[in-house]
């Protein structure tokens, strides 16, 4: 099986424009979630990691503030020159949960749409940013867009690691963005699902997720010349069905995907020195994850959650994460799961609550979403 090379990667986020200046402050226990009061987005002050005005001040002509995050995320590993976005065996992969859906609120006029609007759904297509950011860049090819609820920035990387090592391309650029809106709270909230404050992953206080903001692009390439690199090793998707925004009770299929990826990678879970956990820090998550983690046989490999860095950055959460951890492999360093004081989960896991220095050769990243998707993708040294 042909063996895929990270070649390059960047998170944009409110915690830097690069991956080291993330983890830089990753590692000083820096988190991008505050209390926020913004009338146009919640009639109540909430927790949330936004960015600040002045970072995506719409001054980037046509472009939407999530288009504008996605162009600086996937300029920032194209200044490095190792793709050429012209090259007939390059295609460009994006992620996302919401989009545009913002410009509902901006451009439907009064409190709803009150009548069909061509245009508007045109420009809110997830077609129409992709077709745009691939404009931008002289893609040549029609780029894939991958939107699966919360699991959309694994399933990207899946599926590029598949297409490349199918033979139909050398080089995957594969990026993803959300932004929040009043729409996105609202939604959320209707599911009585954001925390009052800042959230506690697989904590016993924790009361629900804190949402965010960002982008992160990953570059990945079958091409030889990249060998000593950080591999996707493998990866798999699954659906349990369950509810449409509740999780399985069981976490069979989580752990169903979690084997098919190690078997995939040819390692057991003996292999995994590290798991990047989904961690949305609700009850039903966590529960389900600790579940998952527990009948594949990993419930004493160190784990930790990123949301109370990040907040949940939605379509763009598997791939911040994913390139958190491909920084954590090369520095040989654990994150701490922030928040976490107490268990609060019937499986107890080993949460990471400090930094833990230890060698690192192959790592889990799974993530979960509404509808029951589950997905996992695999990495090693």
């Amino acid at each position: 099986m042909k063996d895929i090379f990270v070649v390059s990667d960047n998170i944009f986020s409110p915690l830097g424009t690069t991956t080291a200046e993330n983890f830089s402050r990753l590692k000083a226990g820096v988190s991008a979630v505050r209390r926020h009061d913004r009338p146009e987005m919640a009639d109540e002050p909430f927790y949330a990691a936004l960015f600040d005005a002045d970072m995506t001040d719409g001054a980037s002509g046509p472009y939407t503030k999530f288009e504008q995050l996605l162009l600086a995320s996937i300029s920032e590993v194209l200044e490095t020159g190792e793709v050429d976005p012209r090259d007939p065996r390059t295609i460009l992969i994006l992620s996302t949960t919401k989009g545009n859906i913002s410009l509902l609120e901006t451009d439907a006029g009064g409190a709803g749409r009150a009548a069909a609007n061509p245009a508007l759904d045109r420009r809110i297509a997830l077609s129409t940013s992709a077709r745009l950011i691939a404009g931008h860049f002289h893609f040549v090819h029609t780029p894939i867009v991958i939107s699966n609820a919360c699991i959309s920035g694994i399933l990207a990387l899946v599926t590029a690691m598949r297409l490349l090592r199918s033979g139909s391309y050398d080089t995957a650029v594969v990026a993803g963005a959300d932004v929040i809106s009043r729409f996105v709270l609202s939604g959320f909230g209707s599911f009585q699902a954001i925390s009052p404050g800042p959230c506690r992953p697989f904590d016993r206080s924790r009361d629900g997720i804190n949402l965010g903001e960002g982008a992160g692009t990953v570059v990945l390439s079958s091409r030889e010349k990249y060998q000593g690199g950080i591999r996707l090793r493998g990866g798999a998707v699954s659906n349990d069905a369950n509810h449409i925004s509740g999780p399985s009770r069981t976490g069979q299929e989580l752990c169903q995907v979690i084997n098919k990826s190690l078997a995939e990678a040819g390692l057991t879970a003996g292999d995994i020195g590290f798991i990047s956990a989904h961690g949305t820090a609700t009850i039903y998550n966590d529960e389900m994850e600790a579940k998952a983690i527990t009948l594949a046989g990993l419930q004493s490999t160190p784990v930790n959650s990123l949301k109370a860095y990040y907040g949940h950055t939605l379509g763009a959460a598997g791939l911040i994460e994913s390139i958190v951890t491909l920084q954590s492999m090369r520095e040989h360093l654990v994150l701490p799961s922030l928040g976490f004081a107490d268990n609060g989960v019937s499986m107890p896991l080993n949460i990471c609550s400090s930094l833990l220095h230890t060698s690192l050769n192959s790592c889990l990243k799974t993530a979960s979403g509404f509808g029951g998707c589950n997905a996992a993708v695999v990495m090693s040294q």
